[in-house]
């Protein structure tokens, strides 16, 4: 049996890189036009190929999404943006609107096809219907349970694909027009505005209003997978989706990082693996989002979803980036993020390293001064380390302990 995929989320191609580097198997994508994601910077033509090259130097997959709903003039230039794809030699197209199987197969276009979570597959006899079609693989629908997965691995004999973190939609898996009636963006064309975030005064059905002080939303909780690794792996799904393509690059790192980790000490020795409750913090402190399985283990209620007294603590965890170490002075370079000073205890990590602390006892900034702080963001600087770091390692507050 192959290893599990892991796949992470590409905004654009700062973050494609960091997510490889990081640890993942193959990375999603979306070009300026055709794309769910309208919001993220997203990929020239020429960009996708970089990061076509860059990825399988690293033994990585590209994957691209043109998973809009088409409309008539969504349909310029597509056949050539497809034989693009094709000889930028990208791994697979990410599709809902089903047409888009034949348009390949009438233009002898060769592109593998995966299914997209938009198209809310559900059940066995759909994933048998793609099957025949020559779909390669189907990302199913976030609401399916773990007893669906299993049964459609099992009757189908299909690559499926799982999201196991990031937002939950309000809608069946994106199939939502509150965007488009409220802001006249569409949701199912890359303009979601995420109404569902939102929170609104609630009335009854004789136009009574009946929230008081507290704002009620209709926002279902995030989902979060990681307790239920070891049960996907065993049933034998084939790749492990992360939602996110507008986030940040410290996001990518350490959602990669720790489900790499997850996933790597499973296959180390399944018998012995045991939950890290670790893992569970990182994976809480870069969103500050409640996180829950959501309907893998049941079907959701109340507690998951946010009615009222939603909370979302913002924190300035992450603190820099790596740019280089030098040697002779024992001392990491850093492009600063978030203020940290003297005194306090940070955290290292960083792609295939275990991560560890150190105590800032002393902060240069790029003249050369010491300084008792560092308060500017995207400032260079210097603190003091004698274990070896390298460039791109992260730097965080310690919040383990």
């Amino acid at each position: 049996m192959n290893k599990i995929e892991l796949l992470a989320p590409a905004g654009d191609l700062e973050k494609l890189k960091w997510a490889i580097m990081y640890g993942a198997d193959a990375v999603y994508l979306g070009y300026k036009n055709y794309s769910l994601r309208a919001n993220a910077k997203n990929f020239t033509i020429e960009e996708i190929k970089e990061g076509v090259e860059f990825a399988h130097k690293h033994n990585a997959k590209v994957y691209v999404t043109v998973n809009i709903v088409f409309h008539e003039d969504d349909l310029n230039d597509l056949i050539e943006y497809l034989k693009n794809l094709s000889n930028i030699k990208v791994d697979a197209i990410i599709v809902s609107d089903l047409f888009i199987i034949d348009l390949i197969k009438e233009n002898n276009i060769k592109l593998p096809i995966h299914i997209s979570t938009q198209a809310c597959t559900l059940n066995k006899e759909t994933v048998k219907f793609y099957k025949k079609e020559g779909v390669e693989r189907v990302v199913l629908a976030r609401e399916c349970s773990k007893s669906d997965i299993k049964n459609i691995i099992s009757e189908c004999n299909m690559d499926v694909e799982v999201f196991i973190h990031g937002a939950m939609c309000t809608c069946y898996s994106g199939r939502c027009m509150l965007s488009n009636y409220l802001t006249n963006r569409d949701s199912n064309r890359g303009g979601c505005a995420q109404i569902c975030r939102w929170t609104f005064d609630l009335y009854d059905r004789y136009k009574k209003k009946v929230s008081s002080d507290v704002d009620f939303s209709i926002a279902p909780k995030d989902l979060s997978l990681l307790k239920y690794i070891p049960d996907l792996i065993d049933i034998g799904v084939t790749s492990l989706k992360i939602e996110g393509r507008m986030k940040s690059v410290y996001y990518i790192a350490t959602l990669v990082s720790v489900y790499r980790r997850v996933i790597d000490n499973y296959y180390k020795n399944k018998e012995k693996y045991k939950y890290n409750k670790n893992d569970e913090i990182e994976l809480y402190r870069c969103a500050n989002r409640e996180t829950l399985p959501q309907y893998f283990d049941k079907f959701p209620g109340i507690n998951e979803q946010y009615f009222i007294g939603r909370n979302e603590d913002t924190n300035q965890d992450f603190l820099g980036i790596v740019l280089d170490y030098d040697d002779k002075n024992k001392e990491i370079i850093i492009e600063q993020r978030n203020y940290f000073k003297n005194g306090d205890i940070v955290n290292v990590f960083g792609p295939k390293k275990e991560s560890f602390n150190i105590t800032v006892t002393y902060i240069k900034n790029s003249d050369g001064e010491y300084v008792d702080a560092a308060r500017h963001p995207r400032e260079i600087i210097r603190i003091p380390c004698d274990k070896k770091v390298s460039k791109n390692d992260l730097l965080r507050v310690n919040f383990l302990g």
